[in-house]
């Protein structure tokens, strides 16, 4: 006899290693030059690729910079925060 595996009703499963993207928000606090040094020490930007990043999210509100499984970008993600930019996992 083969049993079957039964899920709870309303209990989500998270498939954590599904692309996801870590998104830059604008805001008016942090300075250019702040947000490029970040993007470059964090998530290992080139200089031009953290300088396009910071004008992508000043112009557009908001920009893609990393992305990949959530348990990849949620250290990228807490460090961000630390640094006081405002950042989300989405996808």
């Amino acid at each position: 006899m083969v049993k079957e595996k039964i899920k709870p009703v309303g209990k989500k499963e998270e498939n954590t290693s599904e692309e996801k993207d870590l998104i830059l928000f604008n805001d008016d606090i942090n300075t250019f030059e702040y947000v490029i040094e970040t993007l470059i020490d964090v998530c290992g930007h080139d200089p031009f690729q953290a300088e396009q990043c910071a004008l992508t999210a000043h112009y557009n509100g908001k920009c893609s910079i990393k992305s990949g499984p959530f348990e990849i970008l949620k250290p990228f993600y807490d460090e961000m925060t630390n640094r006081e930019l405002t950042v989300t996992i989405s996808g």
